[in-house]
């Protein structure tokens, strides 16, 4: 919106230049997707987005600062998972119901943003603070609601005391974080799309709850 959005040097963007903002960064997000991170050059982004250079220079610094721009888009809109885990009841059917859509949620999050992400991963592996902060505010939207779940059983009596429920909801985030960059080698492995899902869906199930769903 006009007043939301200004360029390098301060000024406000109007309504034309805030579109013209956009899709420089949509065409860089689908160049992403097709070339290394490091091989985008402005150059290329700008006469995909059939303008200049110096256009491109009116709003970001560099690439990084374009991309750096795409990645807290994601991370905000990952604040959309944690209703996938939030709430949920993790008992009976309902607790197998929560596994599977948590799951199914997760990995459609991956495979949309898989550019992006692929990106926010090298740069926060390389210590890049910035991106590594991105990254835990992403993972964090779903990793605290599991938490909570599992302390709720705890005090429940339905997980034991000796479970520490931080380290349980950082485990089982961390591997599907895992499983979903890596969805398209585990084909490589023999194993279908079709059979990922429930199979991660019972490892969920079986962190959170400590027992196999009531199907």
């Amino acid at each position: 919106m006009t007043g939301q959005v200004r360029t390098v040097d301060g000024r406000v963007a109007g309504r034309r230049g805030q579109a013209t903002r956009q899709k420089l960064l949509d065409c860089l997000s689908e160049m992403l997707s097709s070339s290394p991170y490091r091989d985008v050059k402005v150059i290329d982004v700008a006469r995909r987005a059939g303008t200049s250079p110096a256009t491109f220079y009116q709003y970001f610094p560099d690439v990084e600062g374009a991309v750096l721009e795409i990645a807290e888009q994601t991370a905000a809109d990952a604040s959309g998972l944690t209703a996938l885990a939030e709430g949920r009841s993790w008992t009976g059917r309902a607790g197998w119901q929560t596994a599977q859509e948590l799951v199914d949620g997760f990995l459609e999050f991956w495979r949309k943003n898989d550019a992006i992400l692929r990106v926010v991963d090298l740069a926060a592996a390389e210590g890049d603070k910035r991106f590594n902060k991105l990254r835990t505010k992403i993972l964090s939207s779903v990793n605290g609601s599991l938490a909570e779940s599992v302390a709720e059983l705890q005090a429940k009596g339905k997980v034991g005391k000796d479970v520490n429920p931080a380290a349980i909801a950082g485990s089982l985030v961390a591997m599907l974080a895992a499983v979903a960059s890596h969805q398209k080698g585990v084909s490589s492995w023999g194993v279908k799309q079709a059979e990922l899902k429930p199979s991660l869906a019972l490892l969920v199930h079986l962190g959170i709850t400590g027992k196999k769903p009531a199907k």
